[in-house]
């Protein structure tokens, strides 16, 4: 038998017509605001340098597409070291916590040494009121230690911004979108 995945999904912005009402109203204005231009032009200014060093002097004209999702991590769940995809153009990550209790969960970043290794460097604490973000490129390493079982969940709001430069992007970040609502429709019917 196979393993249940180790993170799930909770919420995206497809999924959001089908919870009870006063959940549908949080989680709308919450995704309005995560999805938002002026959020956006602010984690563009913060993280100018990076993106500046990817897209260069006209970073900040390049075109993002904003997906949240609200993801729940389960024992079990780990990530090896990795670079994103350079089909996005910032990662977002806020922890959600209850309490101060599993701050050794967060996000592990890493340096490249000029050997090719790649060793942490910093590792952000799973606190409440914490997080990261960071410019995608090809030299953002990162990973998670495996969740233990003194963990519940790790439940976290990781908001992309997928570059959407060019008509190519664009309709796969739209079509993305489109396939995840028809699936979400097809589990609904499911249910019911």
């Amino acid at each position: 038998m196979e393993n249940p995945p180790a993170r799930r999904s909770i919420f995206s912005p497809e999924y959001v017509r089908h919870l009870p009402p006063k959940k549908r109203a949080v989680w709308d204005a919450t995704g309005r605001v995560l999805r938002s231009r002026e959020l956006q032009s602010a984690f563009v200014q913060r993280l100018a340098p990076g993106l500046k060093g990817r897209f260069g002097e006209n970073f900040a004209k390049v075109n993002m597409y904003p997906v949240p999702i609200l993801t729940r991590d389960i024992p079990g769940y780990r990530i090896f070291k990795h670079t994103d995809s350079l089909w996005k153009g910032i990662t977002v990550q806020f922890y959600l916590p209850a309490d101060n209790s599993t701050p050794h969960i967060g996000t592990i970043f890493h340096e490249v040494l000029p050997n090719g290794r790649k060793p942490k460097k910093a590792q952000m604490p799973f606190s409440p009121n914490t997080g990261y973000a960071f410019a995608v490129a090809d030299n953002t390493w990162h990973s998670a230690d495996p969740v233990g079982p003194e963990v519940k969940t790790r439940d976290s709001i990781l908001l992309t911004y997928f570059v959407d430069a060019g008509p190519w992007r664009f309709v796969r970040n739209r079509g993305r979108r489109l396939a995840n609502f028809v699936l979400n429709e097809a589990r609904n019917l499911k249910r019911n």
